[in-house]
């Protein structure tokens, strides 16, 4: 499963899906990407279950199924700890940067107003 979406243009592909049902054109013009290589990496998404595809006149249109992400996530769940007290304290850090400008602000406002005259 990881060694599929390991691949970049796979999944710039997934990112794409992620919003909306796409077409093989769609893609191509989106990505920038040669039809045949649009193609086959599609296949591989097909193959590998990320993604399932509907017939509209002429279009194939593609979409993500969510059963693979589904196993991802739930593999992820354990080592979410790892990073989540990481984020938490680079939220925390943040906050505090952006008090501490916001009072450097209010204090440079003040000493640089010119006092009003009487």
């Amino acid at each position: 499963m990881f060694e599929i979406i390991a691949e970049p243009n796979r999944r710039a592909i997934l990112s794409l899906l992620v919003s909306s049902q796409q077409s093989v054109g769609e893609i191509e013009r989106r990505l920038r990407m040669p039809q045949p290589t649009v193609s086959k990496h599609l296949r591989v998404l097909r193959e590998a279950g990320f993604v399932e595809s509907t017939v509209d006149a002429q279009r194939r249109l593609y979409r993500l199924k969510p059963e693979p992400f589904q196993e991802v996530d739930a593999w992820l769940a354990p080592f979410r700890r790892f990073w989540s007290a990481h984020v938490d304290a680079l939220e925390r850090h943040l906050d505090r940067i952006d008090q501490s400008t916001r009072t450097k602000r209010k204090t440079k406002e003040k000493t640089t107003r010119p006092k009003p005259r009487k």
